[in-house]
């Protein structure tokens, strides 16, 4: 009886600790995949929608593509610079990779080059 009680409880706890970290795997994945799109999007030769492509890409081949359905590219002025925003809604995992959708917002972003002055 003993241990069909503690057994249950160390179930619990064990699996809601693999839960918890398939829900930070996720988080950092989206973060490092908006920084990354927002990092590839201020290059001089690329524009919003090459950051956007580049997040979604990213996301699809770590997670899947149900995480880059949801993925908004603008620019903020932020103390007299600006900048690159990649913003991704995802699903929260509750059960494995299964959630509510658009529930996780993360966001990247990166300086835009000043114009030069010829």
């Amino acid at each position: 009886m003993d241990f069909a009680l503690i057994g249950g409880l160390l179930t619990v706890i064990f699996i809601a600790l693999i839960q918890l970290t398939m829900v930070l795997h996720v988080r950092n994945t989206l973060i490092d995949a908006a920084s990354s799109g927002a990092r590839y999007g201020t290059l001089a030769d690329r524009s919003a929608d090459d950051a956007a492509q580049r997040t979604e890409a990213i996301i699809s081949a770590a997670l899947s593509d149900g995480y880059a359905e949801e993925i908004s590219v603008g620019e903020v002025d932020r103390n007299g610079m600006s900048m690159l925003v990649v913003t991704v809604r995802a699903p929260l995992p509750v059960i494995g990779l299964i959630g509510p959708a658009g529930v996780l917002e993360v966001t990247g972003h990166a300086v835009l080059p000043r114009p030069s002055i010829d």
